[in-house]
């Protein structure tokens, strides 16, 4: 098959050659260029269609090759980020829970926390939506190039535990360490004993003003010293979490209850704070 391109003064007619297009083909494979490697001939074909310049041509095919390997690395390093679930921040029902700042949380969706290293904690009670806004947060840091890494608290104990009892506690802790961003979620949910507070403090320690943090909990952060069952740790803790943070306090109703709610099987927030309400 032969390509004709188009060309004047900016443009000129070439005919592409079997072997023409053979030879560019292998060149792109050499190059790692793969979307282009498989696009080569319509992208010729479009060329001549359309009387491209030759810059406008060499944009267009470099163009779709940067987004093609942008939209690979994005589902990679979300594959490695172990999420429980992929939910962009565009889905997150602002209207459901009035009491976040809608303009707060697309400003940490910039990444600037990142950068200023600071950390992201999102409190409040079960169902309300703090999972879904680390996640989402988490997604928006990956689109931005950062690396991501997600676990749950009674996870994190559990493998820090485990490591410790392996000798292994150092490796496991720059293992947590490295990420540009670590999310720990349902911090309060379980009990945490001595070692598993002392270790937790430990890796705190290490990310400390180096590695910035969304961190979840169900719990105010006058409730840690009994999350942590040492009121002297979880001081320490938050301590270094607070210096630099932003906190985001849920005050809502739970999204699993939202059909419960409509048909009036349970009370509403707002209901259980107004006088004679339970909280």
């Amino acid at each position: 098959m032969m390509t004709r391109t188009a060309s004047s003064s900016t443009t000129a007619t070439v005919v592409t050659t079997p072997a023409q297009l053979e030879r560019l083909g292998e060149h792109l494979h050499k190059l790692r260029l793969q979307k282009s490697a498989e696009r080569l001939e319509a992208l010729l074909q479009h060329a001549a269609a359309q009387e491209l310049p030759y810059a406008d041509f060499l944009e267009q095919v470099l163009g779709e090759e940067v987004a093609a390997k942008t939209a690979k690395n994005v589902s990679m390093r979300t594959a490695m980020a172990r999420f429980p679930f992929v939910k962009p921040l565009e889905t997150f029902d602002f209207a459901y829970q009035p009491s976040i700042d809608k303009r707060q949380v697309l400003s940490l969706a910039g990444c600037q926390y990142i950068e200023h290293g600071d950390n992201v904690i999102v409190l409040g009670p079960p169902g309300v939506g703090k999972t879904h806004l680390a996640v989402s947060l988490g997604l928006k840091a990956i689109e931005a190039g950062y690396r991501v890494f997600f676990t749950s608290a009674a996870q994190l104990i559990a493998t820090l535990s485990k490591a410790l009892a392996d000798g292994r506690l150092d490796e496991k802790l720059k293992f947590y360490t490295t990420p540009r961003l670590l999310i720990i979620d349902e911090i309060g949910y379980l009990p945490i004993d001595r070692i598993g507070a002392n270790l937790f403090f430990q890796l705190i320690s290490r990310r400390y003003e180096r590695g910035p943090m969304i961190l979840t909990s169900n719990q105010s952060f006058g409730a840690w010293g009994e999350v942590f069952g040492d009121r002297v740790i979880a001081t320490a803790i938050l301590d270094r979490l607070l210096h630099h943070a932003v906190t985001l306090n849920i005050r809502g109703n739970s999204y699993r209850l939202k059909e419960k709610l409509k048909a009036g099987l349970v009370r509403s927030f707002d209901d259980q704070s107004q006088p004679g309400g339970e909280i």
